[in-house]
């Protein structure tokens, strides 16, 4: 590979790595007060604790912006527009998630739209595996963890209809 190359797919890299840790960094400021929110939830007993939550999700939002700059890397924006643009909407849908149930404690919408993103990182994880297996691949881990978010939190929401309103 040619050093123009190289540079040019470093920089789209870190493009995507941005643009992936920045949802992240959305989510993660409705979520300032989370461990304390979480310590006050009434959990069920296969709950993680809090301290789980930061190390997994920093790999998969590592695992998620890297399989999409695989996708970009094989097919660009002008041949798999849509494909990019639904990975960039489940990105907003998951930040959506922290304010929805972190930020605002609206159980029964953060419920509700934990499904939407697991249908959107559905959609997304079957779109990035026609355009490169691996990039779907690389999205089953993140597709099984908002499986278990979406359970997670239903769970808690109607366990705590005082706090989750």
């Amino acid at each position: 590979m040619d050093t123009r190359r190289l540079a040019d797919n470093v920089k789209h890299l870190a493009g995507w790595l941005l643009v992936t840790f920045a949802a992240a960094a959305l989510g993660a400021w409705a979520s300032q007060d989370a461990p304390q929110f979480y310590a006050q939830l009434n959990k069920p007993d296969w709950a993680p604790p809090a301290g789980v939550f930061g190390p997994v999700w920093t790999v998969l939002y590592l695992m998620m912006a890297l399989a999409a700059f695989l996708v970009w890397r094989t097919r660009g924006f002008s041949t798999a527009p849509r494909t990019l643009w639904l990975y960039l909407v489940q990105l907003a849908a998951n930040a959506l998630w922290s304010w929805l149930f972190f930020g605002w404690h609206l159980g029964a919408a953060a419920f509700a739209e934990v499904l939407i993103l697991w249908a959107l990182v559905l959609a997304t994880t079957v779109a990035f595996w026609k355009a490169r297996r691996i990039a779907g691949l690389m999205l089953l881990p993140y597709l099984a963890w908002v499986t278990f978010a979406s359970a997670l939190t239903f769970a808690c929401w109607q366990r705590n209809h005082h706090l989750l309103g």
